[in-house]
């Protein structure tokens, strides 16, 4: 992977993009997780007003320290590094208190956990508004294309995706390569949406080094019927949630009426 290279072509998008829409620069959701610490990094890198967002909502020690201090790190690296704290923890707590709870705890803790995240989105385009910014997306490829592990309009809603073409280890490869800090490089993935913090790992029920390689053989056209043993398991772990999971990757399905049944038709 030619890490330097690709680096660069990223930052030369992300101006170009930035130049050709008329915003003025860039809003970011820190997760203190290594895709929203390379995505930040990468904009910071642009030269353009980078704004660099803490939204807790009963986060983890661990996660919020790991944010503000990357927060601080870019800040010192980079002028253009604007940061801020937003908790969302009353707001969420209003909704819950607001909203009709399910019977089924399972699927109330889901949607809860994705109420999160659109709360979240919700604050990154408020920001996005009042500075005529454009929301960076910290979704890697296999999260966002392979097993579809994000929330529709939540992490989801964004305008742009930097890292969107890098699998997993590649981010790595990229955080490594900017020197993003250990601590961070070493964290457990996490989506950060649960109580508990179940690792996303644990969540798919595959390594991202698996969900990699059944990506990869999936786009070989492969089927489960060319493995065995636990890589026809992890196989079929990607593939079914990447099935169940399409609606988040494909465009929105729009109802084409005929012709014949349009008033400007002749």
């Amino acid at each position: 992977m030619q890490t330097d290279k690709i680096t660069q072509h990223i930052i030369k998008w992300l101006k170009q993009y930035l130049e050709d829409s008329g915003q003025k620069g860039f809003v970011i959701g820190i997760s203190g997780g290594i895709d929203s610490a390379v995505t930040s990094t990468l904009c910071a890198m642009t030269g353009f007003p980078t704004l660099c967002l803490e939204l807790p909502i009963h986060q983890q020690i661990d996660q919020v320290t790991r944010a503000r201090d990357h927060i601080k790190w870019l800040q010192a690296k980079y002028d253009n590094v604007i940061g801020d704290k937003i908790d969302l923890t009353s707001t969420f707590e209003q909704f819950k208190s607001t909203i009709k709870i399910s019977e089924d705890k399972s699927k109330t803790d889901l949607s809860l956990a994705n109420s999160r995240s659109r709360l979240r989105m919700v604050a990154l385009y408020y920001y996005a508004g009042i500075h005529n910014y454009i929301v960076a997306g910290t979704g890697n490829k296999v999260e966002d294309f392979g097993v579809g592990f994000f929330t529709k309009y939540g992490d989801g809603g964004v305008d742009i995706s930097p890292i969107g073409d890098l699998m997993k280890s590649e981010v790595y490869q990229i955080a490594a390569y900017l020197n993003i800090r250990m601590d961070i490089q070493k964290a457990v993935p996490t989506d950060g949406l649960f109580d508990n913090s179940p690792s996303d790992e644990e969540q798919i029920g595959a390594t991202y080094a698996e969900l990699e390689w059944a990506m990869y053989q999936f786009e070989a056209g492969k089927t489960a019927d060319h493995f065995s043993g636990r890589e026809k398991e992890a196989f079929e772990i990607f593939i079914r949630r990447h099935r169940a999971n399409l609606h988040k990757m494909v465009p929105i399905p729009v109802c084409i009426l005929p012709e014949e049944y349009k008033t400007h038709s002749k």
